[in-house]
Order: C-alpha cells, then sequence, then structure tokens
C-alpha cells in the first residue's frame, strides 16, 4: 500500500483544483501535481463533507461514532459481567437443596 500523502499537500492540491481557471481540468491538475485522477476526485469529495458542503459523515465525525461504538461495547461487556456475577453471587447465597440449617 502506498504511503499516504502529508494532510498539508493534499490540502494544497485541493485548493488549487477548486480555484482553477477556467477550461483547467481536475485531471490535469492531479498530473501536475503528480497524483492520480480518481485520488483528486476522492480529497475534493471528502473535503466537501468536512466542510459540511455535502451531506456525509465527515471524519471527525467518523472518528467519534468509532469511539461511541467501541464504549458501548466494552460498556455492554461490562454489564453481561455485571449480571452473570450477580446471577451467580444470589444462587451462592440461597439455601441448598437438603441443608442442615433450622
Amino acid at each position: 500500500m502506498p504511503k499516504p500523502y502529508p494532510r498539508e499537500f493534499r490540502d494544497d492540491v485541493v485548493r488549487v483544483a477548486r480555484e482553477r481557471e477556467p477550461g483547467v481540468t481536475v485531471e490535469q491538475i492531479a498530473k501536475d501535481f503528480g497524483v492520480h485522477p480518481m485520488t483528486l476526485f476522492k480529497w475534493l469529495r471528502q473535503a466537501g463533507i468536512d466542510e459540511g458542503a455535502e451531506p456525509a459523515v465527515s471524519r471527525s465525525e467518523f472518528a467519534e461514532l468509532r469511539e461511541a461504538r467501541k464504549r458501548i461495547k466494552l460498556l455492554e461487556q461490562e454489564n453481561e459481567v455485571l449480571r452473570r456475577a450477580a446471577a451467580y453471587l444470589s444462587q451462592a447465597n440461597l439455601p441448598g437443596k437438603g441443608s442442615t440449617r433450622s
């Protein structure tokens, strides 16, 4: 897998692509910067999402959602452990069958 381009480089290329002169294509800009045209199209789309111009989940929202899902999974696991422990302890405190206690 190729090494990702630095954030500053991507931002600069996106800025140039957005501010291009009439008649200059995205493909020409991509070639000038040495990136694949589809890569530049993806960067432009992601920049629009991050700025709120396009409806989708931004990178920060995606990261926040991923962290929330991890936290929910951990809490569900902790809840299951506590539920099982409570069930075990409640069974341990019950008098057994044939108990000699009066």
